[in-house]
């Protein structure tokens, strides 16, 4: 089984994930022929990617060889792939075919899960309410000196 793109090479592949993920490496198998994918570009934490979003600047780009068999990782660079809640993978152009088929997307790191943090409602307040704070009655002492 194979994803082949629709009427020009190009394909988009948005991948979320239930955690955080730290991206190591990526495996990319494609037909050992002309609709391999030549290119590949990876795009962090931009859900719902479009093909116009692939038109800026990756975070990073890979030239991509011939790997029928899925031997070949290519490395990331760790330290912009530490956070990754999303995953953009775009292939822009092939060896030269009409169409791209890719049978295997290997993706290779750690995943820890994410911390979420909640909305907490606090009451500020802007000076003291008397009502709140309960002191004991101060009944003044009298002594007289004769």
């Amino acid at each position: 089984q194979f994803v082949e793109s629709d009427d020009d090479e190009e394909l988009l592949f948005n991948i979320p994930f239930t955690g955080n993920v730290k991206l190591k490496g990526v495996i990319v198998m494609g037909e050992d022929d002309d609709t391999h994918p030549a290119e590949m570009r990876l795009f962090k934490n931009i859900p719902h990617m479009s093909f116009d979003d692939a038109a800026r600047e990756p975070d990073q780009m890979f030239s991509l060889n011939r790997d029928p068999t899925g031997e070949l990782e290519y490395s990331t660079k760790i330290a912009r792939f530490s956070n990754v809640y999303h995953l953009s993978i775009h292939f822009p152009k092939n060896f030269g075919a009409e169409t791209t088929k890719i049978f295997y997307i290997g993706l290779k790191g750690e995943w820890t899960e994410a911390h979420r943090h909640e909305v907490t409602i606090c009451n500020y307040e802007a000076s003291a309410n008397p009502a709140d704070h309960k002191l004991e009655q101060i009944t003044p002492q009298t002594h007289f000196i004769s």
